[in-house]
């Protein structure tokens, strides 16, 4: 096994660890991320129904400057996520990471969205 299919197995166990032991419901929905190289990716998530309730991400056109790929463009998702969170109603979600580490740019759109008035 190649050392980038090695990583992602690893990131994949990890993110089922993490899923085990939180779930959206409908006081608190699940903040869901992922990040690729090139994007940034943010929803809230209701479990319980099996639906999104609102997303944000760096593929967006009002989202989109010029680097999309780094803290800064992170922070803008989070900034818009709990703008629409506020919008849809949610006030309050459980953040899921993903299997990521919490820094760089997933600390960032973490600490924007608790700027932006979400409370995890």
């Amino acid at each position: 096994m190649n050392k980038n299919a090695a990583k992602q197995v690893r990131r994949s166990r990890r993110r089922i660890r993490i899923r085990k032991g939180i779930g959206g419901t409908t006081l608190r929905p699940r903040l869901s991320i992922y990040k690729s190289l090139n994007h940034m990716y943010a929803q809230i998530i209701n479990d319980l129904d099996g639906r999104t309730l609102v997303a944000a991400s760096t593929a967006e056109k009002d989202l989109k400057g010029d680097k999309t790929g780094n803290a800064a463009a992170a922070a803008k998702v989070g900034l818009a996520l709990a703008d629409r969170a506020k919008k849809a109603g949610v006030e309050a979600v459980v953040f899921d990471r993903g299997g990521f580490k919490f820094h760089g740019r997933v600390k960032a759109l973490a600490e924007a969205a608790r700027k932006g008035g979400l409370k995890f």
